[in-house]
C-alpha cells in the first residue's frame, strides 16, 4: 500500500469549528488533499461531480438535507467517515457502507483510526481488484475458499453483513458486506444497481429504467442509481 500516495477528499459540516479540527487533523497525515469544506451537504454536490473524490468527512444534522440522506442520493459514493455529535445514526450510517462512525469531540487517535480503515480499503483495491490478467476472486463460503471466474458471477445480492454471489454454477454466501465484495470487482465489468446488488454487466441482455433482467430474474435498478445504470447499459449496447 502506498501511503505516500495523494487521496482527496472533502469535509462537510455546518460547523465552523467541527471544519477547523478536522482539517487540521487531515493537514496532520499530510498525505490528503482537501478540496473543499462546505458548511452544507448540497454546496458539495458540484464538487463530486466534477471531481475524483476518494473521501468524505459527513456531519449527519445538517440544514437543508443531512448527512444520510445526501449519501443515500449520491449514485456511486465516495468512502465516507461519518463525524457527528449524535450516537443514534450509527446503525443506519453503517447500513449505508460507512467507514466508520465519529462521534464528537473527536481525539486525533479516534481519527486516525478510522483514516486508517481507509488506508486498508485502498490496499484492498490495489491488492484484489482484477487486471486484464487476473480473471478470478477467492471468496470464503462455509469454510472453503472458492476460486471464483469473475465472468461466471450473475450478480451478487445483499444480505446486510453477509452476501449471496449467484454465479453460472452455483450461489455462495459469504461473510462480507456489499463494499466490501465490490472494492474486489473490475468497476467496468460490475456496476451496483440499487443497495443491495451489484451486476455483471456482461450477464445483462434484457434492461428496463425499473430493471435489468439476469438469468431470468428481474433485479431491480434503485431510484437514485437510475440514470446512472441506464446509461451505462446503453453505452455498453
Amino acid at each position: 500500500m502506498e501511503i505516500s500516495a495523494k487521496y482527496s477528499c472533502i469535509i462537510i459540516d455546518d460547523e465552523p469549528i467541527a471544519l477547523r479540527v478536522i482539517n487540521g487533523y487531515v493537514d496532520k497525515i499530510g498525505n490528503f488533499e482537501v478540496l473543499g469544506c462546505f458548511s452544507n451537504a448540497l454546496e458539495a454536490l458540484n464538487i463530486l461531480h466534477s471531481n475524483k473524490i476518494d473521501l468524505i468527512f459527513l456531519d449527519i444534522e445538517m440544514p437543508g438535507i443531512n448527512g444520510l440522506e445526501f449519501l443515500k442520493s449520491i449514485p456511486q459514493p465516495p468512502k465516507v467517515i461519518f463525524t457527528t455529535a449524535y450516537r443514534n445514526y450509527a446503525a443506519e450510517a453503517f447500513d449505508v457502507d460507512a467507514l466508520d462512525y465519529l462521534v464528537k469531540p473527536i481525539p486525533f487517535e479516534r481519527f486516525l483510526k478510522a483514516v486508517n480503515k481507509f488506508y486498508e480499503t485502498v490496499k484492498q483495491i490495489t491488492t484484489e481488484t482484477p487486471t486484464s490478467e487476473q480473471k478470478h476472486i477467492v471468496l470464503k463460503s462455509d469454510k472453503k475458499n472458492y476460486k471464483v471466474d469473475v465472468n461466471d458471477i450473475l450478480y451478487i445480492e445483499s444480505l446486510d453483513d453477509y452476501i449471496k454471489v449467484h454465479t453460472k454454477q452455483n450461489t455462495l454466501v459469504c461473510y462480507l458486506r456489499l463494499s466490501g465484495i465490490e472494492t474486489m470487482l473490475d468497476s467496468a465489468q460490475f456496476i451496483r444497481i440499487h443497495r443491495a446488488y451489484i451486476v455483471n454487466v456482461k450477464q445483462v441482455k434484457v434492461f428496463t429504467h425499473a430493471f435489468v433482467e439476469i438469468d431470468k430474474k428481474q433485479i431491480p435498478i434503485g431510484r437514485n442509481y437510475r440514470d446512472e445504470v441506464v446509461k451505462k447499459l446503453g453505452d455498453l449496447g
